[in-house]
């Protein structure tokens, strides 16, 4: 077991208030121990970032994008060290961390390395103006120009630690900004171990700083730090909102990507094929990271001619999913994060058993201890007005839902606060480019839950604020400067 220190001006920083312990959710055994920080030392790190960041920001774009590069490289050097590590203090299946966790930050850096050579100049075509008492008139020149916003508070989700956080870092730091992070407290390790990383990359000391903490006072320091310009958050929406207000107080820049509640809506027109995909992406919910992923399709709605044939093919394969030790390649579903969010979810199912709603699937806590396990659980005879189909449960949970004609779809769809991302399950493409249309949603996939990494990647409603993924991360982490000239 290997105890951390905050990561502060490219060194290891003692804490002030000690550890707290890392659990891991499968064994429920102690992983590590990560610093308690103290709003002194989140104000150390602003400091560092602060003194940092004018430096940084004066570096060539291929300077930073050759410590980014070096990044990459580090990260894939290092999976042997960093994959059980991550795994153990998420719970995620084996499977889950060596494929699309450690990996894919890795590509996160390398994306932005590329990304930090991307012009930042915009030409605006010249015009011609009239004189005034403000200035003589002629041609006028002009370009917008991104800048770098300055030293960005980066506070992340416990579901995707260290891929959330190089979503957020690697696209701050190719604009020249500095970075302070707060990871989530159920599993700061794997991102604590990134500090070093980063030096070794070639990272100059202060650009970036990590602080942990096992409750949320590390993180209101942060938001509350007059030396912060910006804070990118990934959480749930509640704490967005506390976060946001804050944040407003001083006028600082927001990133939130918040909470989902992702309907797949099953059009009458869908064939075999298509029904068959529509299944196997909902059942995703179950089989991908146990539905800990704030765009998983936890509501399906089938129009009311396929809604028994949906329900039953949702059945069957939420039956063949094999719960247990994430370490075993042969398990699909593993723990949830922490005792604490298995009760929650159980609790939401036992309400939703309670408001008159079946459980067709699950439902009943899996005979495995230790860990924090949560069966694959499907829920059908319910109503869109109930609780477990409106709110955000991060289990693996599918409420199923049938509609008669699609504005009752529509209605439906639309009917929670949230509209982070939708997908709609169709055999004309057409006729769902259409009706995606008509979704109050930030992201809607046609006939499949995949992503496409350079796509704006944010929310509608309260779902969030603000876009980032592929080039709008860069846009994301900068602000746009006028710059005005006489031809």
């Amino acid at each position: 077991m290997t105890t951390y220190g905050h990561w502060i001006d490219g060194s290891w920083h003692s804490p002030e208030k000690g550890h707290y312990p890392v659990v891991n959710p499968a064994t429920e055994k102690v992983v590590g121990e990560a610093p308690e920080a103290t709003p002194a030392e989140v104000a150390l790190a602003v400091t560092a970032a602060r003194a940092a960041q004018d430096g940084w920001s004066r570096t060539s774009p291929r300077e930073r994008a050759a410590v980014l590069d070096r990044m990459a490289d580090l990260i894939n050097a290092h999976e042997s060290e960093l994959i059980p590590l991550l795994q153990a203090e998420t719970g995620a299946t084996l499977r889950l961390t060596s494929t699309v966790q450690v990996p894919v930050a890795a590509d996160r850096f390398r994306r932005y390395a590329q990304g930090a050579l991307e012009p930042a100049v915009i030409p605006l075509a010249p015009r011609t103006v009239q004189s005034s008492p403000l200035a003589p008139g002629g041609l006028i020149g002009a370009a917008a120009v991104r800048r770098p916003v300055g030293v960005v508070g980066c506070i992340t989700s416990y579901n995707f630690p260290i891929v959330n956080l190089a979503g957020k870092v690697a696209p701050a730091l190719a604009m020249g900004n500095t970075v302070v992070a707060k990871p989530a407290p159920q599993d700061p390790l794997c991102a604590l171990a990134l500090g070093p990383l980063l030096r070794e990359a070639g990272l100059p000391d202060g650009v970036f700083n990590i602080v942990t903490g096992s409750g949320p006072d590390a993180g209101r320091a942060l938001v509350e730090h007059p030396g912060v310009d910006m804070i990118s958050f990934t959480g749930s929406t509640a704490v967005g909102k506390q976060i946001a207000e804050t944040a407003g107080r001083s006028m600082k820049r927001t990133l939130m990507e918040l909470g989902g509640k992702g309907a797949a809506i099953v059009l009458g027109d869908a064939d075999e094929k298509t029904v068959k995909s529509a299944i196997g992406a909902v059942g995703s919910v179950w089989s991908f990271h146990s539905g800990q992923i704030c765009t998983a399709p936890t509501r399906v709605l089938v129009h009311r001619s396929l809604y028994e044939k949906v329900v039953t093919g949702l059945t069957h394969y939420a039956r063949a999913l094999k719960v247990g030790d994430p370490v075993d390649n042969s398990t699909v579903v593993g723990p949830l994060i922490s005792a604490a969010q298995r009760d929650r979810v159980e609790a939401y199912i036992a309400g939703a058993r309670a408001e008159g709603a079946r459980i067709a699937v699950g439902g009943t806590r899996p005979e495995i201890a230790p860990g924090f396990y949560v069966a694959p659980t499907l829920i059908t005879d319910a109503t869109p007005d109930m609780v477990v189909a409106r709110e955000e449960l991060f289990g693996p949970v599918v409420v199923a839902l049938p509609f008669d004609d699609e504005d009752e779809a529509v209605r439906i769809a639309n009917g929670t606060s949230y509209g982070l991302h939708d997908y709609v399950f169709s055999a004309d493409t057409a006729h769902a480019w259409a009706f995606a249309a008509r979704l109050r949603s930030g992201n809607v996939g046609v006939n499949t839950v995949q992503r496409h990494p350079e796509t704006p990647f944010g929310g509608f409603k309260e779902s969030g604020i603000g876009r980032d993924g592929g080039s709008f991360g860069l846009h994301a982490y900068s602000e746009l400067q006028s710059l005005v000239w006489p031809s």
